[in-house]
């Protein structure tokens, strides 16, 4: 009998992500009523915001009506209507909990949330049992499931009614016994801009497995118009955007400024598209360009945009759409150093060719060494940080780039007193290039990003360590 009055509340399984909830039944003379699904309260409760897409009802004549074990690439929310069954649920997702397995009963005041991979089965345990379960997403032929025996040993599941005395279906008795599953593997994560300097260092970070993709522009362009039907994309549960077009004087040019509104933009509200539609976590990587540097303190993730030049306007709009994405990471960081032409190689070749440079003074900021992006990347994934924006540069008191300069010279064993200090003013006098204006603080906060549990190793060290290499 359905018991009533019940308090709305999880209970926690020996699978993990799989929780059991207490539903409040109201009842009287004339039957019951109850809030099968409450997004609101069953979120404040801690469970996933799953997005379902689809309902389904399963009904079952007679008791003894044995179903599964069937694992999904989804997630379901599994509650009875009518009736009673006893449920019995296996992980089968590769992992150290894979073979996992909990049962309890369900009656129409228990509801269960069953986390993507984990196998489901359920035996009724009374006559006419409707169970209902909402999905988020829909089947499809090319989805990966994986399939486990009712009977298999390792399992052990003791079911109330026999197997032998059930109705059960000739194609879930043929299904595997555990040894021989295939485990649903985790979502993947898909890196773009992989060819870049950016990309180059998550490749190193996440290593070439199985679960991580990698593309650059040739394999997959943001900006194609087909680009939610490029992948399956309910397969993926990260896109990394290390994609952007950076050529920030170019962009001053009518070629560069469509180029860069399409990749910096455009591309990324495609990306924000796809991450709301399939429960994706967006990472952006954004820019201290997105800011007028006019401010006499470090920049913090709620100061308003207000970007001088168009690759920083384009890459603000690019944050906007990045933020429609529920699941999302906006990592906004300054002066990236990474494998490839950079202001730190370009200056350690100077001082080793006898050249004395003039460099810009009146800019202040700090270096970024990309694998210390790729490290904060994943920090934040692997913490499950608060999504929005964070700050991530490298930590230290703020230098000029001519005080970088020195410190490059100094490091390489010459004069640092060869580089000649120029205001950025002085620096572009006369030139017939297209040049776009540049932020003179471009010093970024990084205390939200501490607060998360990453400590941003000092610039300065950074600098020293690739220098002695």
């Amino acid at each position: 009998m359905t018991e009533y009055g019940k308090t709305l509340e999880p209970q926690t399984t020996t699978i993990p992500g799989l929780v059991v909830f207490d539903l409040p039944v109201h009842g009287d003379a004339r039957g019951w009523f109850k809030e099968n699904w409450q997004r609101e309260k069953m979120i404040a409760l801690g469970l996933p915001d799953f997005d379902p897409v689809q309902n389904n009802i399963s009904f079952n004549d007679a008791v003894g009506t044995t179903r599964g074990i069937h694992a999904e690439p989804w997630d379901k929310w599994v509650s009875v209507a009518t009736g009673r069954i006893f449920g019995a649920w296996v992980d089968l997702r590769e992992g150290p909990s894979f073979g996992a397995v909990f049962t309890t009963e369900l009656d129409p005041s228990k509801a269960i949330f069953v986390p993507r991979g984990v196998g489901n089965s359920y035996q009724t345990l009374e006559p006419d049992t409707a169970y209902t379960y909402l999905v988020n997403d829909h089947w499809s032929p090319d989805a990966a499931y994986s399939f486990l025996n009712l009977a298999d040993e390792s399992a052990a599941i003791d079911w109330p009614i026999p197997l032998a005395d059930v109705e059960i279906s000739a194609k879930d008795l043929a299904h595997p016994r555990l040894v021989d599953v295939v485990p649903i593997p985790p979502k993947k994560t898909l890196v773009l801009g992989a060819s870049g300097q950016l990309g180059r260092a998550l490749r190193v970070a996440f290593g070439d497995t199985e679960n991580v993709e990698y593309a650059d522009r040739a394999e997959l362009d943001v900006s194609r118009p087909d680009l939610a039907t490029a992948r399956r994309w309910r397969d993926y549960g990260v896109i990394i955007n290390a994609a952007a077009y950076t050529k920030v004087d170019v962009a001053e040019t009518a070629e560069g400024r469509r180029d860069a509104w399409s990749a910096n933009a455009a591309g990324v509200a495609g990306l924000a598209r796809i991450a709301a539609d399939n429960g994706i976590t967006l990472v952006h990587v954004s820019s201290d360009y997105v800011f007028d540097g006019s401010l006499d303190r470090p920049y913090t993730e709620s100061d308003a945009v207000c970007p001088l030049g168009v690759y920083g306007q384009s890459k603000a709009a690019g944050d906007f759409a990045a933020a429609s994405a529920p699941r999302h990471y906006i990592v906004r960081t300054s002066w990236v150093i990474g494998d490839g032409n950079n202001f730190v190689r370009t200056m350690a070749s100077l001082a080793d060719r006898g050249v004395d440079p003039r460099v810009v003074d009146d800019q202040f900021g700090r270096l970024t060494f990309t694998d210390e992006i790729a490290r904060g990347i994943r920090h934040l994934l692997a913490s499950e940080s608060p999504f929005g924006i964070y700050n991530l540069t490298g930590s230290g008191e703020p230098a000029t780039w001519a005080d970088i300069a020195r410190e490059v010279f100094v490091l390489t064993g010459h004069d640092p007193s060869r580089v000649t200090g120029v205001s950025t003013a002085d620096y572009f006098a006369g030139s017939e290039a297209t040049v776009a204006p540049r932020p003179l603080n471009s010093v970024l906060d990084l205390g939200r990003l501490a607060e998360s549990g990453f400590t941003s190793n000092p610039f300065l060290d950074d600098l020293a360590h690739v220098l002695s290499r």
